[in-house]
């Protein structure tokens, strides 16, 4: 058993890994961020298809949760163009910093769809959150419209991550990733239809991005979603959503070492984003606390 939660533990940190580069294979594609996340989605779906059909697993979904799924489906297509677009007008470590802040923004939709109270001390977290956002600000100006995308894609990841949490009750998270990948992609289509945005030159792809995306749509979600899944038979969620914070720090020194001199802040920039990571790893400390907290005192006392 022991052995299991250690294979798992490293697997997952291999799924963050990979998921932090798939920034830096935002950054290498030279597609703009709509079409390149219409071929990731696209090609992703492919993929999940494939799975389904060798896995032999149902389709079949009821009506509401199609609606359900549509809803959603476009809130990740457009998280993701707004992601993309933050890497494309900063950098990958300025996107995935200011992304650390989803946690945040779920401290205060969570209460909205589960009935609770908003918790002052995540109040209180959210506002050291804010102090290290305006220092990366203040400092790195220039990547503000940057940091203002990655906000917006923060915030959209906040919306979905909230419905996938009351979805999951239902839903198998293969049915509900499946579906909304493909709904994103049909919500794109309409979009580049609309604005004449399948031109010959959107097909005119170089080998390398054609290399990039294949590598982005498949193993960096497809692959990265399905082993997620598995991994959580294993972990704690708390074990998952602590992990997953290491996410910018992986994605920024592979960034470092890739990009170079194109990656590298003022000192202040890390000092920012430095309190930023902290506040996020912190918050997630305090409630795993509370959580065993709560479980210790739920135990019922046994009797003589």
């Amino acid at each position: 058993m022991q052995e299991s939660r250690l294979k798992n533990y490293l697997l997952l940190h291999l799924i963050i890994f990979i998921w932090g580069f798939s920034a830096i294979l935002g950054a290498l594609i030279s597609l703009d961020a709509v079409p390149l996340v219409w071929y990731r989605m696209s090609l992703a779906v492919i993929f999940i298809v494939l799975y389904f059909v060798l896995s032999k697993k149902s389709f079949k979904v009821d009506r509401i949760g199609i609606a359900k799924f549509f809803v959603t489906g476009i809130l990740i297509a457009l998280h993701w163009i707004f992601f993309f677009s933050a890497i494309k007008v900063s950098n990958v470590s300025v996107a995935l910093v200011t992304m650390s802040t989803g946690a945040f923004f779920v401290s205060f939709i969570e209460p909205l769809f589960f009935k609770r109270r908003i918790k002052v001390l995540e109040i209180v977290l959210g506002f050291f959150v804010c102090i290290g956002l305006y220092i990366i600000f203040n400092f790195e100006s220039q990547y503000r419209l940057g940091i203002f995308y990655a906000l917006i894609s923060s915030l959209l990841s906040a919306f979905f991550s909230v419905f996938n949490g009351l979805f999951i009750k239902q839903y198998a998270a293969s049915k509900i990733s499946l579906y909304q990948l493909f709904f994103g992609v049909i919500f794109i289509t309409i979009y580049l239809l609309f604005t004449d945005g399948f031109s010959a030159s959107f097909f005119e792809l170089s080998k390398s991005d054609w290399y990039y995306l294949l590598i982005l749509s498949s193993i960096c979600t497809a692959y990265a979603f399905i082993t997620s899944v598995k991994v959580m038979k294993y972990l704690s969620p708390y074990t998952v959503i602590l992990t997953l914070n290491l996410e910018p720090i992986y994605a920024i020194v592979l960034a470092l070492f890739i990009f170079g001199e194109q990656e590298k802040m003022n000192p202040e920039f890390y000092f920012g984003a430095f309190i930023v990571l902290f506040v996020v790893l912190l918050n997630g400390m305090i409630k795993n606390k509370k959580s065993i907290r709560n479980k210790i005192n739920e135990k019922p006392v046994r009797k003589n």
